[in-house]
């Protein structure tokens, strides 16, 4: 079915549209009240449309529909398929990655405060989403010093009678598992925390102040101290918190500022009338990209992953369908949503002061790019002039050996591609010809070689898409001379035409092919930055793949080595006496105490473990 013929049968109906290029890629993705009135408008060569509208039209050589029963669920569903697509001409978050919440797991009967990724239908409360990960880490070492939450992932009922660990000795744990706190005061300290994470200090201040007056007068003189100094700390931070309205509204203020295909959103977040916090989130846009739908889009993206959304967003210009977006964010809050535009005033002077801070960090942003950039460029020609190659390397692929004294030796493979690494291509092997003695040399013949061999098994049959198919422009060997010549073997054998080198880590020589003495790059040479980069990150990820399998292995216990003893058994020696040591000292009578040990498995059990 030709495009012509889908515009003259385009549905009266609300839905979403995807506008499609000739590879058949989504390239745009919008919503409609009425499907073929918006759709059929951008065809009307009549019609006055932004430039943005007028590129996109020309790329058009196919679209798609999907229906809807409101306005309100096509508002949804556009969200979600810009996400699912990312099209070239919609706004979009950049980087696709998830950014980190603060979690407190209410629905527990002793909750955890912790950072996650993902936000669930789980019923914990959820703080965020931040785009500074060390402010998160920053702000949850703030409150484990200030509230003595657990930190443990135990499933914790009351009544527990567990030892209680180190943390609670030294005061940053209320031992909830040793059964040494009820349910009832420990959730007092959650709403505590969760007074704290909303940026209430106005309430949370007074109740901890009665609280200590309290302990005072209890003559619970160390209680009463340590209520002193969360106060205290809490104060300095309340003090950083700049006041911009008496009312005590909660409110979110939106600004942002674009260059070229670059946008930056500022928020403040002002709650009880007090600036609590900030953040800035950088989209991607088209040049000709309007204004309002840079904002429109943000709003939409931000808000539905938001754990608090206020009574009021004031943003720095009026937005089309403002009615609709307040519906939307009215049924994501519980309660109405406002959209403001203030014109003069306070208000219109903190939407100004948010739209300079917007300016500043895109700036900052783009300066930073363009060093990040050049330097990159910098560092693929001198690659290219160093192995005389005849463009600069876009995909370098680099492997690491990792053993401890011949066990559980391990490879590992990342791929770093067009500037950043790409960890979907990651890959690890366990090295099977080398066990027993270290030998680097044949665990790195080995990996290269299945590796490659893989690769040419896979283009001749054809599998475009198989995990090796791609091969790189440059591959990278950790190691000295020796690496390097197992690995130029392995490439004579199997007739690559690749370029390879290694990169010693000790005095940072890089190794070439027909060169008999390395290569000495200035420290800060963007080359080898670029190389020790790369080849840290194989270095960190063979070492991960080592640790855990070494993990696997040493986590057995003495007791699994007694027949007889399941792993049920094992649990309850273990919940019964708390250590290996206790149960090596125990009597075959205090064996015996354990359910399920009978007293012939009590005998075998103590004749084991005090063997030689």
């Amino acid at each position: 079915m030709d495009l012509q013929h889908k515009l003259d049968t385009l549905p009266t109906r609300p839905g979403v549209y995807l506008m499609l290029n000739e590879a058949g890629e989504i390239i745009y993705v919008g919503k409609a009240i009425n499907l073929r009135n918006r759709v059929r408008s951008y065809f009307q060569k009549s019609a006055s449309h932004p430039p943005k509208v007028q590129v996109m039209v020309e790329h058009i050589t196919d679209l798609e529909y999907i229906i809807t029963d409101s306005e309100m669920e096509a508002l949804i569903l556009e969200n979600n398929l810009i996400k699912k697509h990312s099209p070239r001409y919609n706004v979009r978050l950049k980087d696709d990655k998830t950014y980190p919440y603060i979690k407190v797991t209410v629905q527990e009967t002793f909750p955890q405060v912790l950072m996650v990724r993902k936000r669930l239908s789980d019923g914990a409360r959820y703080f965020g989403p931040f785009t500074d990960v060390t402010a998160v880490k920053q702000t949850l070492t703030f409150l484990r010093t200030l509230f003595p939450i657990r930190s443990c992932r135990k499933n914790i009922q009351e009544g527990a009678q567990d030892r209680p660990c180190l943390n609670y000795h030294i005061g940053r744990c209320l031992a909830p598992c040793a059964g040494l706190v009820s349910k009832e005061t420990y959730g007092e300290m959650i709403a505590e925390v969760l007074l704290f994470l909303e940026g209430r200090l106005e309430r949370l201040i007074p109740d901890l102040e009665a609280k200590m007056q309290k302990a005072s007068k209890d003559l619970e003189f160390e209680k009463a101290a340590r209520l002193r100094d969360q106060i205290h700390s809490l104060q300095a931070l309340q003090e950083k918190q700049k006041i911009v309205a008496q009312h005590g509204e909660d409110q979110d203020f939106v600004g942002y500022a674009r260059v070229g295909e670059l946008a930056c959103v500022q928020v403040f977040f002002v709650r009880s009338g007090k600036l609590i916090g900030r953040d800035h989130f950088l989209l991607e846009c088209s040049m000709e990209e309007e204004e309002g739908e840079i904002l429109r889009s943000f709003l939409q993206q931000f808000y539905e992953e938001a754990s608090y959304i206020p009574r009021e967003v004031f943003t720095p210009l009026f937005l089309e369908e403002p009615e609709l977006l307040e519906s939307w964010l009215g049924s994501l809050r519980g309660s109405r949503v406002y959209l403001r535009t203030p014109q003069r005033g306070p208000k219109k002077q903190l939407v100004d002061l948010v739209v300079r801070n917007a300016q500043v960090v895109l700036e900052e942003t783009r300066s930073r790019d363009a060093y990040k950039r050049k330097a990159l460029e910098t560092a693929l020609d001198e690659l290219q002039d160093l192995l005389d190659l005849p463009e600069p390397p876009r995909r370098i692929e680099a492997f690491d050996i990792s053993n401890l004294q011949g066990s559980h030796v391990v490879a590992s493979m990342v791929v770093w591609e067009n500037g950043a690494l790409k960890s979907d291509d990651y890959r690890r092997f366990r090295i099977k010809g080398v066990e027993g003695a270290p030998n680097d040399y044949e665990a790195m013949r080995e990996v290269v070689t299945r590796r490659f061999k893989r690769g040419l098994q896979e283009r001749v049959e054809g599998e475009e898409g198989g995990k090796f198919a791609t091969f790189p422009d440059l591959v990278l060997i950790d190691g000295g001379k020796g690496q390097l010549g197992v690995a130029l073997e392995v490439k004579e054998e199997l007739s690559l035409q690749l370029p390879f080198l290694a990169l010693a880590e000790r005095r940072e020589e890089i190794y070439l092919a027909g060169q008999a003495y390395p290569v000495v790059l200035a420290p800060d040479a963007p080359a080898l930055l670029l190389l020790r980069q790369i080849r840290d990150e194989a270095h960190r990820f063979a070492l991960t793949y080592h640790r855990n399998l070494r993990g696997k292995t040493t986590r057995g216990s003495v007791l699994d080595q007694i027949p007889g003893i399941g792993p049920k058994r094992k649990k309850a020696l273990i919940k019964h006496f708390g250590t290996i040591k206790r149960i090596r000292q125990a009597t075959p009578e205090q064996l015996q105490e354990v359910p399920g040990i009978s007293p012939q498995l009590a005998g075998e059990i103590y004749q084991f473990m005090h063997k030689g």
